[in-house]
Formats: structure tokens, sequence, C-alpha cells
């Protein structure tokens, strides 16, 4: 029985982290764009999710900014397994010129334990700074919440809101340094390497530790761009959401051996 308990034990994952300078995730930026001119299907089926997903937030929570603003962090928390696919598509890609949508639909499958548990950990993170979140709301404006033209006009940039804005964007920054650190190649790394949930997160969190100024360029692209793409009404996502996603794939490997 010991020894049918040993053998179910994932195998350590050995893996070499590469040292690389700051600028290199334009390169990844770059290449994830070549993925995207090659695989047009899969860039415009996910494209259209992403923006489906984007005008559906504003059409809904347009009138409670503290949700709209809540959601557009969330799905940044939750950005590394709503990219699934597209690793998927630039896994495939290193060894077929063209690659189908349809199987990487289902690109969970290749390590659906280890996929499941680490999306229900984003998943309870995601709910933790969405919590979080409205209680920051609720604390700064007891009466009548400011809509979100106004918190992003000057005209909100006063002493109390200024708090407001510093508090809320401390907390959001803990939840995305929280995540960004255990997840920034975690599944393409169980994608790849077949690796267990906690292995694959232990890897992200020795990229981060290896490689600070490039994970900072990085973490402020991705931020960059998802902002960009909910500014443009939802659209920008279509662009901005796939890209990143290639990149991701392209950063992972870059950085592991």
């Amino acid at each position: 029985m010991a020894e049918i308990e040993q053998e179910a034990l994932p195998a350590p994952l050995h893996v070499r982290v590469r040292d690389l300078p700051w600028y290199t995730p334009f390169a990844w930026l770059r290449t994830g764009l070549g993925d995207m001119r090659s695989t047009p299907s899969g860039t415009l089926f996910y494209g259209a999710a992403f923006i489906l997903m984007g005008v559906t937030v504003r059409q809904l929570f347009g009138y409670a900014p503290e949700h709209t603003m809540t959601l557009i962090t969330a799905f940044l928390l939750a950005g590394p397994f709503i990219c699934l696919g597209l690793y998927e598509i630039s896994r495939r890609h290193e060894t077929v010129a063209q690659v189908k949508l349809l199987p990487t639909l289902t690109a969970w499958r290749a390590n659906p334990s280890g996929i499941a548990l680490f999306s229900l950990l984003l998943a309870l993170i995601v709910a933790g700074w969405m919590r979080v979140s409205v209680v920051i709301f609720a604390l700064f404006f007891t009466e009548n919440l400011p809509d979100l033209a106004l918190i992003l006009s000057p005209k909100f940039m006063t002493d109390e809101n200024l708090t407001f804005l510093l508090v809320w964007l401390g907390a959001g920054g803990f939840f995305t340094v929280l995540v960004f650190a255990v997840s920034v190649v975690s599944i393409p790394v169980m994608l790849d390497r077949d690796a267990d949930t906690f292995g694959a997160m232990f890897v992200s969190i020795r990229v981060c530790q290896a490689n600070p100024a490039c994970m900072l360029t990085w973490a402020a692209l991705i931020v960059l761009m998802t902002t960009a793409g909910f500014a443009l009404w939802g659209v920008g996502l279509a662009f901005t959401a796939p890209l990143v996603g290639h990149a991701t794939w392209h950063a992972y490997r870059a950085l592991v051996e």
C-alpha cells in the first residue's frame, strides 16, 4: 500500500530559472503578436469573448462604480486562467504551422487536477478581493457613491478622495502582487510539464525572485494593456487580452528551462 501511495505522488519538478534583462517582456509581446497573426481564428474567437466580458461589465454594473472597478481588477486577477486557451495556441504553434481552434477550448484536459485546484485558489483570492473592495467603498462613501466618470476625473482628487484611492489601490495592489507572484508562469508550467499546482506556483515565485526588474516591467505592461482595453469601452480587450495571453506563454519559455 505504501508503495502504491508513493507512486501516486507527483514527480519533483526540477527546473532552471533564467535571469533576464528588464526589457525582455517587449520581445515576448512581439512574439505573441506573431502568434495572433498566425492563428486569426483564435484571435477572433477569444477576442470576441473578451469584448463580451468587457461590455457585460459596463452594461450590468456601469451604474455602480464599486462593482465596475472591482470587476475590472478581478479580471486582472483571474487572467492566468482566462487565457488558458491562448497559452495552448502558442504551445501548439511551436510544432504545428496551422493551429486548430477547437482543441484549445479543452486545454485544461492536459492537467485537469492541477489546473482545477489552481483555478479554485484563484477564485478564492478574487472573491476575497471583491469583498475587501466593496467594504472599502462602503467605509469611505456612506451615502452617495460617485459614478465612474467622476472617479476618473480630476475633480475627484480631493484630500479625502485621495485617501480612498490610496487605500483602495493599496489593497488591490496587495492582491495583484500575490496573484502575479504565484501565477506568472504557473498554468504554462502545468500545461507543458504536467506539474502539480503547488509545484507550478513555486516555480512562479522563483521566477519573480530571480527577475524582479523584468517581472516589474511585465506586470506594468499587463496592467497598462488591460486598463487600456477596458478604457476603450471593452473593445480594446479583443487585441490586448489575446496579446498578453500569447506573450505569457513565451515568457514561460524564456524564463524556465
